[in-house]
């Protein structure tokens, strides 16, 4: 039931975490260090986003016995953490560790590309 969705799940963490480096070598060459460790930054949001996907599709797939009303609350719950997560973590870049806003918000939407183009990549 899920084995094809397994593999792409972890595809895409694994493109995501080639990404955040190759984001951050981009920051480094346009913008300096500032910005590429906030390219680095948004791209490690962006696996850990996803990591928390990867968790959560584990559990389920441990558990084939739970019913389509179980794994419904387990799919809000897993969208509701992966949210806080995200929220979490710009927030502590952008706050608490005052990282630049713009680098940041393009290494996580680089990673994200990187999640749509593993996800598409599919056959």
């Amino acid at each position: 039931m899920f084995s094809g969705i397994q593999s792409v799940t972890q595809r895409v963490a694994l493109a995501q975490a080639v990404i955040a480096p190759i984001a951050a070598l981009i920051g480094a060459l346009f913008a300096g260090f500032g910005a590429a460790l906030a390219a680095l930054f948004g791209g490690l949001i962006a696996l850990a986003v996803s990591g928390v996907l990867v968790w959560r599709e584990r559990q389920a797939v441990r558990h084939p016995e739970w019913d389509q009303h179980r794994l419904f609350k387990h799919f809000i719950r897993t969208g509701v953490e992966r949210l806080l997560v995200l929220v979490g973590l710009l927030a502590l870049g952008l706050a608490a560790l005052q990282l630049s806003p713009l680098p940041l918000l393009l290494g996580l939407l680089a990673a994200q590309l990187g999640w749509l183009a593993a996800a598409l990549d599919r056959k």
